[in-house]
């Protein structure tokens, strides 16, 4: 019994003064249970032993608020692993030491998160993804990279063309902001799908998803780890992730590293408006009482200052705007616009036009992208800015890039061919290219059947192209191919002639300098010109033989080589 009574004792002096810590009678301490009789009999001494709150409060978030802030809506959605590596402090040091730089990515930016951040919620998306536009175009639309990457995306043609990204005269959905960001998404979550991982699938976003899968599969098959800081990969691809990383960190706790974020309402900026009313980019701008610059920045995908006729018009405005637009727009009168658009008649010319619009031919050109040099037809549709100051854009970036199908420019050169026996008897083309000097600018009219029918085969070639830089490539080789015959025609007239009056002696000449042309001696344009005569009799040779056709092969060949 006597073991249990101390027990009991012991336990007491344990409870009671956790007891009275709870009640807030006394602070919360242990004493040490006393001894019965200590080394030297004395009374027994009590030693009090404190015990420190070990409990931290962590601050709770109600999911179920919307936050007033877009940055906080975007910080709860992070769910990306983090990649912590040198590169991401290198990068960080970046950032930090550029503060105006990246104020002028958030203030930029601000026109399009909400958009974006809206989108990859409703796919369940990381929300880190917002901050990618940050790293491939400082969010600005209108980037355009050494390979044609065009848009706040980045879309190749290819890729643009394969996501149906419509580009075309009037248009460049790359650029357009709702068209590229829905097409941007949609990639992603292809390749997320493809590799299982979120950083794989941002380097395949960058590198492809082809090399991105052949890196990992030669990573596994030298058993080393497939994650994508251990891939061997190229510099871009390899400071692409550490870059939206350290991006991501600075927008979790800027305060950290001395940046202020400038404040972004939880609300929609922008919405869209449709519109069967013909209108051009300033007038919209009077009718919603914006800024030019404001409806440029949120309509990057027209290409040109009208918008196409063609059906209803989408239109982005300010959301703030929308009944204001809306109310004045019906109101508008069609006919006060400030750009206008005209097709050409029969037998009508750009400057006779401009002459009686009122403009300079030059100016005009300059608007339709369209060089000194450079012919066009019946049917083409010319824009044409109106004179009245405050309605014009003179924006760089409104002004064409290139011209609409049906444009014509000239060869700066045309190709001689000459056909020509080699010593193993197959025949054998020699080109030669020749310069030629600007014509005299001449309208079209309908008699001129075959520039018509070269018109439409680029147009059918140009939707084929994806580089409009190919497309009017391929146009001027093919107008060179046309040209070249035109050339040796007048030399092979004047050499007949000649020939007709030559005895017989330099008829056996020409037989013999014939005969060293099928040896390969013919070095000089003077011995093309005295051979030619056979030409026409070498041309169906060839042609039987395919030899112009293994040319043109070689050539078609070599180009898809440069586009790749």
């Amino acid at each position: 019994m006597f073991p249990r009574v101390i027990a009991l004792l012991l336990s007491l002096t344990w409870v009671a003064p956790l007891m009275a810590a709870e009640n807030g009678q006394a602070p919360l301490q242990v004493a040490q249970a006393p001894s019965l009789f200590n080394a030297n009999g004395a009374s027994p001494t009590t030693q009090t032993f404190e015990i420190r709150d070990q409990h931290v409060k962590v601050p709770t978030i109600d999911l179920t608020v919307a936050p007033d802030d877009l940055w906080e809506r975007i910080r709860r959605g992070f769910s990306m692993p983090d990649l912590n590596t040198d590169l991401v402090t290198d990068r960080q040091i970046y950032y930090i030491n550029r503060p105006a730089a990246l104020r002028q990515i958030f203030s930029r930016g601000q026109r399009y998160l909400y958009y974006i951040v809206d989108e990859l919620e409703r796919r369940g998306m990381p929300t880190e993804l917002a901050l990618l536009p940050m790293v491939e175009s400082a969010f600005n639309p209108m980037a355009l990279s050494s390979a044609q990457a065009s848009g706040l995306w980045q879309f190749v043609p290819s890729t643009g063309k394969s996501y149906r990204l419509e580009q075309n005269w009037w248009v460049d959905e790359r650029r357009d902001v709702v068209a590229s960001t829905n097409a941007a998404l949609d990639y992603l979550q292809y390749i997320y799908e493809m590799h299982g991982d979120w950083h794989l699938a941002l380097a395949s976003y960058n590198w492809g998803e082809g090399a991105v899968g052949r890196a990992v599969a030669k990573n596994r098959a030298a058993g080393q780890p497939t994650e994508y800081q251990f891939l061997n990969m190229p510099g871009e691809t390899r400071y692409y992730v550490p870059k939206l990383q350290a991006l991501k960190n600075i927008v979790a706790q800027p305060e950290l590293f001395g940046i202020t974020l400038p404040a972004i309402p939880n609300r929609p900026y922008f919405a869209t408006v449709e519109s069967r009313v013909p209108l051009d980019l300033a007038t919209a701008a009077r009718l919603a009482e914006t800024p030019v610059e404001e409806i440029l920045a949120l309509n990057p995908g027209y290409k040109r200052p009208v918008l196409p006729t063609n059906g209803t018009q989408s239109l982005i405005i300010p959301a703030d705007r929308v009944d204001t637009f809306l109310s004045n727009l019906e109101k508008h009168d069609p006919a006060s616009a400030s750009w206008k658009t005209y097709e050409l008649q029969e037998g009508e010319a750009l400057e006779g036009v401009a002459d009686r619009l009122g403009i300079s031919a030059s100016r005009l050109r300059q608007v339709n992208g369209l060089s000194p040099r450079a012919r066009i037809g019946t049917g083409y549709t010319l824009i044409v800015p109106s004179e009245s100051e405050g309605e014009r854009i003179t924006l760089t970036n409104m002004l064409p890039t290139k011209p609409q199908a049906g444009a014509i420019e000239p060869p700066t050169f045309i190709v001689q061919r000459t056909v020509v026996r080699g010593r193993n008897g197959k025949p054998t083309v020699i080109e030669r290219k020749v310069p030629v000097s600007s014509p005299p600018i001449k309208p079209f009219s309908s008699t001129h059947s075959k520039s018509d029918t070269s018109s439409a085969k680029d147009k059918d070639q140009a939707k084929e192209a994806p580089h409009g830089k190919q497309a009017k490539g391929k146009s001027t080789d093919r107008q060179g191919e046309k040209a070249a015959p035109e050339k040796p025609s007048s030399k092979d007239k004047s050499a007949s002639s000649t020939k007709e009056k030559a005895p017989d002696k330099e008829k056996a000449s020409e037989k013999s300098q014939g005969k060293e042309k099928a040896a390969g001696k013919d070095k000089s344009s003077d011995s093309k010109a005295e051979g030619s005569h056979k030409s026409d009799k070498k041309d169906s040779a060839d042609k039987k033989d395919g030899g112009s056709k293994s040319k043109d092969a070689k050539d078609s060949s070599s180009k898809e080589k440069k586009h790749h």
